[in-house]
């Protein structure tokens, strides 16, 4: 049986249709990664299988129930670590884990259990400061904590790293890996692409749908482009410029580099030569090896310019 189960699930605000006839399947064990920008579903998504919001059309099962009718079992079985920090923010750390540990219903080993995740999650010089007055990484430290406790079947995780920094970020992946070696199911939301390497699976969300899903390497193959990066200064106006050339597919910066992708018969020389022209200082272009970040925003791409055909056709 299936950890997390979707069929055609939906979520409509009014006209406004967040997430559009979603379909998942997330085995038991598996650390299952939603990418996708800002607005394009995957909050919404969690917060219907955590018992949160009612979907508007689909049907969705966690932990083997049903999100419509067994909403209240399903927040008693899963672990939830919002986007935004939603603990107490007047209760010290030691006294969320344990009003947080008595409301999942934690028996007589709560004392011990609060004890394992804080110092598991390095809480301990932290134990008696109000969650409120701890800086945003030691806040997700605490969630985790508090969310795991009742050692739940499925964890869902929506940007549990961000504003964290790089080696809290790899501290809470390492956490994810016990927990799901241990058995546990963990559906995580995030922007950051080494994360997302991490996963057994991935899915790309754009717009409400699931454009895509497969493992991080079949995803980076399939978004795959040959891509081009050239140092020219200032970056700024050599980005402007480059937008302009013909044979430019595409040009963004990276970092204060361009990284660009030509039309079939273009050379990458061509836009040197047009930045120099312009008055530029520009180096020589280099190949580019293909990241699982080039990947998502070359499907995202092409997933956009495929809604603007299908809106021209209906036009």
């Amino acid at each position: 049986m299936s950890a997390i189960e979707t069929c055609d699930l939906t979520k409509r605000f009014g006209d406004f249709t967040a997430v559009d006839r979603v379909n998942l399947e997330v085995a038991p064990g598996e650390v299952f990664g939603f990418l996708g920008s800002n607005g394009c579903g995957k909050s919404t998504t969690i917060r219907m299988l955590c018992g949160l919001l009612l979907p508007s059309g689909g049907e969705a099962s966690v932990a083997g129930l049903d999100v419509r009718r067994q909403a209240e079992q399903i927040r008693q079985r899963v672990g939830y670590v919002a986007q935004f920090f939603n603990l107490y923010a007047d209760l010290t750390v030691e006294e969320n884990l344990r009003f947080y540990g008595g409301v999942y219903g934690v028996g007589a080993d709560l004392l011990e259990r609060v004890e394992r995740w804080i110092a598991r999650l390095s809480l301990g010089a932290l134990r008696r400061q109000l969650a409120g007055e701890l800086s945003t990484g030691q806040q997700r430290s605490l969630a985790l904590a508090a969310a795991v406790l009742h050692q739940p079947a499925v964890l869902l995780l929506d940007e549990p790293t961000s504003g964290v920094d790089p080696l809290a970020r790899r501290e809470f992946f390492d956490v994810i890996g016990e927990l799901t070696a241990a058995g546990a199911t963990v559906l995580v939301t995030t922007h950051v692409m080494d994360e997302a390497e991490r996963c057994h699976r991935l899915a790309i969300m754009n717009r409400g749908r699931i454009i895509t899903e497969g493992t991080p390497k079949a995803l980076k193959e399939a978004g795959a482009v040959e891509r081009w990066k050239l140092a020219a200064r200032p970056a700024a106006a050599a980005l402007e410029l480059a937008e302009q050339q013909p044979g430019v597919a595409t040009v963004a910066l990276f970092g204060e580099d361009l990284q660009f992708t030509l039309q079939a018969g273009a050379q990458p020389a061509a836009l040197a030569a047009a930045l120099r022209a312009a008055g530029l200082s520009c180096g020589e272009p280099e190949a580019v090896r293909s990241t699982i970040e080039h990947s998502f925003l070359e499907l995202i791409r092409r997933d956009d310019a495929a809604a603007e055909t299908r809106a021209e056709v209906r036009a």
